[in-house]
C-alpha cells in the first residue's frame, strides 16, 4: 500500500491544526487567556470529530482548491481524505502500472468505465468532473465495472472548493442491507471488519496472494512471502514474485473463464520440494490464489494405496474365500481361494458381476444349496445390504456334500464383505468328538469324585452325576454349554468365596502358559464339609476340575493337630514352669550356701564337732541343689533352642583328665575308684570343651549314684573312622530293662536319688555336636554309656534323631 495515503488522509487534520494555532495567537493578542483556552478546546474537539468522520466514512473524499480544468484529462491536484481500507478498496480499479498519486490513479481508473446519472443517461466521469470544477454543476453517478462492481461518485461545491465523494457501492450495500453491487461472503466479512479480515488472511496457515488483471502481484500473506524467501511485501511486489509458472497460468485461466481453477503440483517451498494444492479464483480486478501444502496427505494417500495392495495380497493367501461387493452390489474384489472354492470362470469374474448375477451363475452350475423357493431366498440375500449391524452367519450344505460357513459384515468402503470357510472336516471331527465325549461321560459317571470339564470359552462341556450329588443340585440345574458363572451360581449356596472361584476360572479361560498349569486347593463349605479340588489342563484346550470330599480325613487331622498343639503347649508350660521355679530357687539357695560358709569359717564364733558336721552337710546339699538347678536351666535352654556351641579344637585326653578330677572328691567319699583308659596322643576334635566336660561329669555322677564300695568306673576313648567313641562304664547294680528306654528322658531316673536330668543333658549336648549316645546294661552287671562324637562337628544344633538311639 502506498505511503502517500497516510499523508493525504491526515492533511485535513494538519489544516485544522494550523487554524487552531492561528486562533491561539489571535486570542493571546487580545489578552483573553481564558477565552483562548476555551476556544482551543473547542477547536481540538472539532479536529477529533473531523478525524473520526473521515475514518468512519466507507469511501474517500477528494477536494480541489482550484476549480479550473483545462481539459477532461486535467485532473488537477486534489487532496484525498478517508480511511486506508477505503483507499485500498478503490485502488483496485486502477492499473498497477500507472505511476501517479492515489487520487489521480483512482480517477483515471474509474474514467474508463460507463457511468449512469440520476436520470439514467449514460455518461463518463471525466466530463462531469470538468463541469463541476468549471461551473460548479453537481452530479451523482453510478459506475459499473465489467466484474459487476458498482461505484457511486457524488460531486458538490463547498465555497470555492470542489468536493467529490467516491464510494465502493458493494461495501455500502452490505453495510446497509442493499443490493448496490455483487455481494459474496468474503465481501460481507470485509465490509463488517476489514482489519480483522486482513489479519485473518495474514495468520492463515497456508499461502494466499492476489494478482491484478495483468497478472502482477498486488498482495501476499506472510506464508507466501516466507515460501518465496521475500524479505517484505514491497520487495515481492516490486520483483513480481510468483509461486511458479503453473500458478501464473492458473491465474490467467481463472481470469479468462471467470471460474475457479484447481491443480496439484510440486514446487520448491522454503528450500524443499513440496506438493501443493492450488486454487485460483477470479476477483474484481484480477485473481486470488490459495496454496495448501498436501505433501503429508499425498504421502498418506500413497501409503494407503500400498497398504490396500498389501491387504489384497494378504487376503489372497488365506484359505477362506473372500468376496467384496460394493454399494451397487457388484463384485469389486475376490481372492484366489474364492475363485478356487466355487471353480468360477476367470472371464466371468473379470466382468465384475453383480451379487444377483453371481448367485444365478452358481444356481445354474448346481453349486448352491437346495431351496424350495430360490427367488425368495435370493431376495433375502440381497436385502441384507440394507442392514448395517448384526449380519447373520449361515451354513450352506452344498450338493457336493461340502459344508461352508458364510460370514457377512459391512465393508468400510460400502457394500458387503462375504467370508466362506470350508468346515466339512471340522463338522466331521466334531461328530467324532461328541461321540468320544459320550463315552467319557459314561465312564465318569461311575466315579465317586465329582468331575466337570470346561472349554477354553468358559462353558461347561461335560459333568458326571457325582458333581450334582456332591453340590446338592437338582436335576437339570446344570447342563452343557452353560457359562462358568452360571455353574458357580448354582454352587454358591454351599461355597461363596468368589476369590477361590476366580482362581479356578483363571485356569479355565486364560490361555497363557502361566495359567495353563495344575492348581490345587480346598473348599470349606457352609455345611462344614471340606472338599479338595484339582484343575488340570487337557490337550484339547479344555480344563478338568475334580472335587473330592475329604471331610472325614480333615476331622481326623484336626483332632491329631489339636492334640499335638495341646502337647506342645503343655511342654511349653512345663519349660516355663521349670525355668521360673529354677530362678526362684536360686536366690534362697545362695543365701543358705553363703550363711553356711560363714558358719564353716567360724565368722560368728567357734562351732563344736556336731555343728561343724551339720554345716558341712548343709554346704554339700546346697552344692547338689545348685548343680540340679543348673541342669534344669540347661535342659530348659536346650529344649527352647537357646543353647549355642562354642566350637573349637579340643584335646580329648586333657578334657577326660580334667573331668575325672572334678568328680574325684565324690569318688573318694564313696570309695569307688575312677580309671582312665585313653591314649594321651589321641589328638583333638572340633567340639565345645565346656559341654563335653559337662557330658563326662554327668556320666560319672550317674555312675557314682549306681555304684558302691568295691565297684569301679572306667572312662575310655578311642578314635575310629572320623568318630571318637567316649565311653563311661561302671560295675554297679545296672538298670532294669524297662528303665533303659526312658533313661535319657528329662526327669527320669533309675532311683529316687536324682532328678534324671544328667543323662538328658548328655544326649542333648552330644546330638548338638552331630553325634549320638548308646546305653547298654543288665541288672547287677553295671551300665555302659557310649558317646559317638564326630571329629569335625557338621553343625551347631540338634540333628534328627539317629536310628542308633533305638538300640539304647
Amino acid at each position: 500500500m502506498d505511503g502517500s495515503l497516510l499523508v493525504a488522509a491526515g492533511s485535513a487534520a494538519i489544516a485544522i491544526a494550523a487554524l487552531l494555532w492561528a486562533m491561539r495567537v489571535t486570542e493571546g493578542a487580545r489578552g483573553g487567556v481564558e477565552a483562548w483556552k476555551k476556544r482551543a478546546r473547542e477547536l481540538e474537539d472539532t479536529v477529533a470529530w473531523a478525524d473520526a468522520v473521515f475514518g468512519a466514512h466507507p469511501g474517500v473524499v477528494l477536494i480541489w482548491e482550484d476549480t479550473l480544468a483545462d481539459s477532461e484529462t486535467d485532473w488537477g491536484k486534489p487532496r484525498i481524505y478517508g480511511s486506508p481500507l477505503a483507499l485500498a478498496s478503490l485502488l483496485r480499479f486502477s492499473g498497477a502500472a500507472i505511476a501517479a498519486e492515489p487520487a489521480i490513479r483512482i480517477l483515471q481508473g474509474l474514467s474508463g468505465f460507463d457511468a449512469r446519472g440520476a436520470t439514467g443517461v449514460m455518461t463518463r466521469l471525466a466530463p462531469a468532473l470538468q463541469r463541476l470544477r468549471r461551473e460548479g454543476a453537481p452530479f451523482s453517478l453510478t459506475i459499473s465495472t465489467p466484474d459487476g462492481i458498482y461505484v457511486e461518485v457524488d460531486g458538490r461545491t463547498a465555497g470555492a472548493r470542489a468536493v467529490v465523494w467516491i464510494l465502493d457501492a458493494s461495501v455500502r450495500g452490505v453495510e446497509e442491507g442493499g443490493a448496490g453491487g455483487r455481494i459474496d461472503g468474503a465481501t460481507e466479512v470485509i465490509a463488517r471488519d476489514p482489519a480483522a479480515f486482513l489479519e485473518m488472511w495474514n495468520e492463515a496457515p497456508f499461502m494466499a496472494w492476489r494478482v491484478d488483471g495483468g497478472l502482477k502481484l498486488q498482495w501476499a500473506n506472510p506464508n507466501y512471502l516466507s515460501a518465496l524467501e521475500a524479505k517484505s511485501l514491497s520487495q515481492a511486489i516490486d520483483r513480481n514474485l510468483q509461486l511458479d509458472q503453473g500458478a501464473t497460468e492458473l491465474a490467467r485461466k481463472a481470469i479468462e473463464t471467470g471460474e475457479p481453477v484447481e491443480d496439484t503440483r510440486s514446487a520448491v517451498v522454503g528450500g524443499q520440494l513440496r506438493t501443493l494444492r492450488l486454487r485460483v479464483s477470479p476477483v474484481a480486478g484480477g485473481a486470488a490464489g490459495l496454496a495448501i501444502d498436501v505433501t503429508e496427505s499425498e504421502a498418506a494417500s500413497e501409503q494407503m494405496t500400498r497398504q490396500q495392495r498389501a491387504h489384497d495380497e494378504t487376503l489372497n493367501h488365506l484359505a477362506e474365500g473372500i468376496a467384496v461387493f460394493d454399494q451397487s452390489k457388484r463384485l469389486v474384489f475376490h481372492n484366489r481361494a474364492f475363485e478356487q472354492m466355487w471353480t468360477l470362470d476367470p472371464a466371468f469374474l473379470q466382468d465384475r458381476p453383480s451379487h444377483a448375477a453371481w448367485l444365478d451363475y452358481l444356481k445354474e452350475k448346481r453349486k448352491l444349496p437346495a431351496h424350495a423357493n430360490y427367488a425368495e431366498w435370493r431376495a433375502r440375500e440381497l436385502a441384507l445390504y440394507q442392514e448395517h449391524e448384526d449380519l447373520p452367519e449361515d451354513f450352506w450344505v452344498l450338493p457336493d456334500s461340502r459344508m461352508l460357513r458364510v460370514a457377512r459384515q459391512p465393508h468400510p468402503g460400502g457394500g458387503m464383505l462375504l467370508i466362506f470357510s470350508d468346515i466339512t472336516n471340522e463338522v466331521s471331527l466334531k461328530s467324532s468328538y461328541d461321540a468320544l465325549l459320550q463315552t467319557q461321560k459314561a465312564a465318569l459317571d461311575k466315579l465317586h469324585e465329582a468331575v466337570v470339564v470346561f472349554g477354553l470359552d468358559g462353558r461347561l462341556k461335560l459333568h458326571n452325576a457325582a458333581f450334582g450329588a456332591m453340590w446338592k443340585l437338582e436335576a437339570g440345574a446344570v447342563e452343557n454349554e452353560m457359562p462358568f458363572d452360571k455353574v458357580i451360581a448354582a454352587c454358591e449356596h454351599l461355597f461363596h468365596d468368589r476369590a477361590t472361584w476366580a482362581q479356578v476360572r483363571a485356569r479355565i479361560t486364560d490361555p497363557s502358559p502361566e495359567a495353563r498349569t495344575e492348581f490345587r486347593g480346598e473348599m470349606r463349605r457352609s455345611d462344614e464339609s471340606v472338599l479338595k479340588f484339582l484343575t488340570r489342563p487337557l490337550p484339547d484346550g479344555a480344563t478338568l476340575v475334580a472335587f473330592q470330599d475329604i471331610t472325614a480325613d480333615r476331622r481326623v487331622e484336626d483332632a491329631l493337630r489339636e492334640r499335638a498343639e495341646a502337647f506342645e503347649e503343655a511342654d511349653k508350660l512345663k519349660g516355663q514352669f521349670v525355668e521360673n521355679v529354677s530362678y526362684q530357687l536360686r536366690n534362697p539357695l545362695q543365701a543358705i550356701y553363703g550363711n553356711a560358709e560363714l558358719l564353716q569359717h567360724k565368722v560368728f564364733g567357734p562351732l563344736n564337732d556336731r555343728q561343724v558336721e551339720q554345716v558341712g552337710s548343709i554346704i554339700e546339699a546346697a552344692g547338689s541343689l545348685s548343680k540340679l538347678i543348673d541342669n534344669i536351666l540347661d535342659v530348659a535352654m536346650v529344649e527352647a533352642g537357646n543353647v549355642q556351641l562354642d566350637i573349637a579344637p579340643m584335646n580329648i585326653y586333657e578334657t577326660i583328665t580334667e573331668s575325672v578330677q572334678m568328680a574325684a572328691s565324690k569318688a573318694r567319699d564313696t570309695e569307688v575308684p575312677i580309671k582312665v583308659k585313653c591314649d594321651p596322643k589321641i589328638g583333638d576334635i572340633d567340639a565345645d570343651p565346656k559341654r563335653i566336660t559337662q557330658v563326662i561329669v554327668n556320666l560319672l555322677s550317674n555312675a557314682l549314684r549306681h555304684t558302691e564300695r568295691g565297684d569301679t568306673i572306667t572312662v575310655s576313648a578311642e578314635r575310629l573312622d572320623g568318630v571318637v567313641r567316649l565311653t563311661v562304664a561302671d560295675t554297679g547294680k545296672g538298670m532294669a530293662f524297662e528303665q533303659q528306654a526312658r533313661a535319657f528322658d528329662s526327669f527320669e531316673s533309675g532311683d529316687r536319688r536324682g532328678a534324671g536330668l544328667g543323662l538328658a543333658l548328655v544326649r542333648s549336648f552330644v546330638e548338638m555336636h552331630g553325634g549320638w549316645v548308646a546305653l547298654s546294661s543288665e541288672p547287677g552287671r553295671g551300665v555302659t554309656v557310649t558317646c559317638h562324637l564326630p571329629v569335625h562337628a557338621p553343625f551347631a544344633g540338634p540333628p534328627p534323631i539317629p536310628p542308633t538311639r533305638q538300640a539304647a
